[in-house]
C-alpha cells in the first residue's frame, strides 16, 4: 500500500488575489511577483496618477460651476443654434471616469504597501488612456467655449481653501507610510533621497499654505453686515419661463426685493423683454414664422411678438430640471405665457412695492426707433406708474437725460470716475468683484449687486465681503440661507489650522520611527534564520520569479531523492510566506 502525502499546501490570501486580480488580472499565486516594477509599468502609474489629478481638477470644476449652468448651456446655444442640456452627459461621463481612475489608484497603492510588482492589465490601460484623452479634450472645448469660467476656481476658492487644506493634510499624511516604506526599506540612494526632499518640500508647501488664503467669512461675527437684498434675474427662471409675468410673480413670492429684466424695443416702439438677439429659443416662431426666425427679436412688432407663445418651450425643454416638481395648474398657466412688454413687468413691481434693474438692448442702426428707443423707454416707465427712483437703468449711454433714474454701470471704475460720473451703484459679475475691492467700494458708499449669484457657498461669500444685493436666478434657494454657510473667527481658525499641522507631523515621525525598527527587528531576524539553501539561492544570478520558483522546486526534490526526513519542513519563501511546502515522504 502506498500512502501519499501533499508536496505543496499553499496559505490562501484573498485580498492580495483580489487586488492583483483586479488590478492586473494575475488572479493565481504563481503569476504574482515582489519584484521591482519595470520603468514601462511604472511609467504607467505615472500616467494613472495624473489622470486622477486632472479628473479630480475636472470634478472640483464642475462642482463649483452648478452656479452657471444655464449660462454655458446658453454660450453653447448661441454656437449651435440649438438648445441642448449639455450638461448632462459631461457630468454622467466625469462620474464614470473618475470613480474608475480612483479605484485603480487604490488598487495600486495596495500593490505598493504589500510590496506586489505593478502590472496594468492592458485593459485598464485602454481605459486610463481613453479616460485622459476625454478629460483633455473636454478642458480644450471649455477653454474654448466657456474661458471667462475658470476664474470661479479662484472665487470659491474663498469658501473650500480652508476645507481642501484639511484635504489634502490628511492625503500628504497618508501618503507618509509609502514614503517611509520606499525610503528606509531599500539602499539608499540619490533618486530615494530626491524624492524624499520633494515630498518634504510638498509637506511644507501643503503646512504653509494658508498664510496665501483669503477668505471673507474667517471673521469676527459682530462684523458681519446685513443679509444682502435678493434681485430676481429675469423674475425665477428656474420655476417660470425666463421674463415672463409668471416668472416675475414667482420671484416675488419667493422673496426678491427687485427684479432685473432685458429689454428690447420693436420695430414699432415697444419696450418688451426677451435676453437673445432671436426668438427662436424662447418662443414658438419657429411654428408661427418659420422664414423669420433667424431674425433678430428687434425687427418684429408688438402685435406678432404677442402672437407668440413664450412658455411652451419651458416645458419641452425643462432647462433647470425643474418642471417635474410643478403642480398640473402651474404647468397650464405656464403653457399659455406671452412676452411680457415692460410696462406690464413695471406695473408689477409696482404694485408690489419693489423695484427694477433694467439691461437695455439698443436697437441696431438699421432699426427704425434706433434714435427714438430711448424715449420710448422712458414713455414705458412714466405710464406704468413706478416711482422713478425705483427704477436702475444700466446702459452706458444717454445718462445725462436719465437723472430721474437710478444710474448703475456694469463697468468696473475707479470710485473718482463714479463720482464724476454720478453713478451711485455697480452691477458686478461676481468674477470681478474680489474682496478687497468691495470694501473699497462700500466705503464710499456706493452699493454693489453681485450677478449671477445661485449657490449657497457663492451667497454666504458675498455676505461676508458686504455686498448690497446679489442678482440670482435661484431666488426660492437663497432665501433658505438664513445665514453665511461657515463662519469663524481668525483666532479659531488659527488654532485649528496650526493644530492640524502638528498632529499631521507627529503622525509621519511615528510613521518613519516604525518604518525603521520595524525593519531592523526584520532584518536581524532574518540573518537568524538564514539557512544553506536559502543562501545558494540568494546568491543565484537575478531571474524571473517564475524560474526561481522551479529552481526551488528542484532543489526539494533532489533532497527528497538524498533521503531527506520525510517530516521536514521547508519554508519555500522566508521572506513573503506566499507558501508552504510539506514533504511527508512515502511510505510502503
Amino acid at each position: 500500500m502506498v500512502k501519499h502525502q501533499p508536496l505543496q499546501v499553499y496559505e490562501k490570501q484573498v485580498f492580495v488575489s483580489f487586488v492583483t486580480g483586479i488590478y492586473g488580472c494575475r488572479w493565481k499565486r504563481y503569476q504574482r511577483s515582489q519584484d521591482d516594477s519595470s520603468r514601462w509599468e511604472c511609467t504607467w502609474f505615472v500616467i494613472l496618477c495624473t489622470s486622477f489629478l486632472l479628473l479630480l481638477f475636472w470634478a472640483y470644476f464642475w462642482l463649483v460651476a452648478q452656479n452657471d449652468f444655464n449660462d454655458f448651456n446658453w454660450s453653447v446655444y448661441n454656437r449651435s443654434g440649438e438648445w441642448k442640456d449639455e450638461t448632462i452627459p459631461i457630468l454622467a461621463s466625469t462620474t464614470v471616469g473618475f470613480t474608475y481612475i480612483t479605484f485603480l489608484l487604490i488598487l495600486a497603492l495596495f500593490h505598493i504597501s504589500l510590496g506586489q510588482q505593478l502590472n496594468l492589465y492592458w485593459i485598464h490601460k485602454i481605459g486610463v488612456l481613453a479616460t485622459l484623452l476625454t478629460t483633455i479634450s473636454g478642458v480644450v472645448s471649455v477653454d474654448d467655449i466657456w474661458g471667462d469660467e475658470w476664474e470661479i476656481l479662484l472665487v470659491s476658492l474663498q469658501s473650500t481653501a480652508p476645507f481642501l487644506h484639511i484635504g489634502a493634510l490628511a492625503t500628504v499624511t497618508a501618503i507618509s507610510w509609502l514614503m517611509a516604506g520606499y525610503v528606509v526599506r531599500r539602499d539608499r540612494s540619490n533618486f530615494q533621497m530626491m524624492v524624499l526632499l520633494l515630498y518634504v518640500t510638498l509637506l511644507l508647501a501643503v503646512y504653509l499654505a494658508p498664510l496665501t488664503f483669503t477668505c471673507p467669512c474667517i471673521m469676527d461675527r459682530h462684523s458681519l453686515k446685513p443679509r444682502p437684498d435678493i434681485t430676481g434675474r429675469r423674475g425665477a427662471p428656474m420655476l417660470a419661463p425666463e421674463n415672463t409675468l409668471v416668472s416675475f410673480n414667482r420671484a416675488l413670492q419667493q422673496g426678491a426685493s427687485s427684479l432685473e429684466a432685458d429689454v428690447t424695443i420693436s420695430m414699432d416702439g415697444v419696450p418688451f423683454l426677451m435676453r437673445d438677439r432671436t426668438l427662436r429659443r424662447t418662443t414658438n416662431v419657429r411654428k408661427i414664422f418659420p422664414a423669420r426666425q433667424f431674425d433678430d427679436a428687434c425687427f418684429f412688432n408688438w402685435t406678432e411678438i404677442r402672437s407668440l407663445n413664450a412658455g411652451q418651450w419651458f416645458l419641452q425643454t425643462d432647462p433647470y430640471w425643474t418642471v417635474e416638481t410643478l403642480t398640473t395648474r402651474d404647468r397650464n398657466r405656464i403653457g399659455n405665457q406671452t412676452v411680457c412688454s415692460l410696462m406690464e413687468m413695471l406695473r408689477l413691481v409696482a404694485k408690489a412695492n419693489s423695484s427694477a434693474l433694467l439691461n437695455i438692448h439698443r436697437p441696431p442702426p438699421e432699426h427704425p426707433r434706433s434714435r427714438s428707443w430711448f424715449m420710448d423707454t422712458l414713455w414705458a416707465v412714466q405710464k406704468a406708474g413706478i416711482s422713478q427712483k425705483r427704477v436702475t437703468w444700466t446702459p452706458d449711454t444717454d445718462r445725462g437725460r436719465v437723472r430721474g433714474l437710478q444710474q448703475s454701470t456694469s463697468e468696473k471704475l475707479t470710485v473718482t470716475e463714479m463720482r464724476r460720473r454720478g453713478i451711485t451703484s455697480l452691477t458686478l459679475h461676481y468674477s470681478k468683484a474680489n474682496h478687497r475691492d468691495i470694501q473699497e467700494y462700500l466705503s464710499n458708499n456706493v452699493s454693489i449687486t453681485v450677478y449671477p449669484v445661485n449657490e449657497p457657498w457663492l451667497y454666504s461669500i458675498l455676505w461676508c465681503s458686504g455686498v448690497t444685493s446679489v442678482s440670482s436666478d435661484a431666488p426660492q434657494v437663497l432665501r433658505k440661507v438664513p445665514y453665511p454657510i461657515w463662519l469663524m473667527s481668525q483666532t479659531s481658525y488659527n488654532f485649528i489650522w496650526i493644530s492640524s499641522d502638528l498632529v499631521s507631523l507627529a503622525i509621519i515621525i511615528g510613521i518613519f520611527c516604525f518604518q525603521n525598527y520595524h525593519m531592523i527587528r526584520w532584518r536581524m531576524s532574518e540573518m537568524q534564520s538564514y539557512n544553506p539553501e536559502q543562501i545558494m539561492l540568494s546568491a543565484v544570478v537575478p531571474r524571473s520569479s517564475r524560474d526561481v520558483n522551479i529552481m526551488k522546486e528542484k532543489l526539494i526534490f533532489s533532497e527528497l531523492d538524498n533521503g531527506l526526513s520525510c517530516r521536514e519542513e521547508l519554508s519555500l519563501y522566508p521572506e513573503d510566506n506566499y507558501a508552504t511546502y510539506s514533504h511527508g515522504g512515502l511510505s510502503r
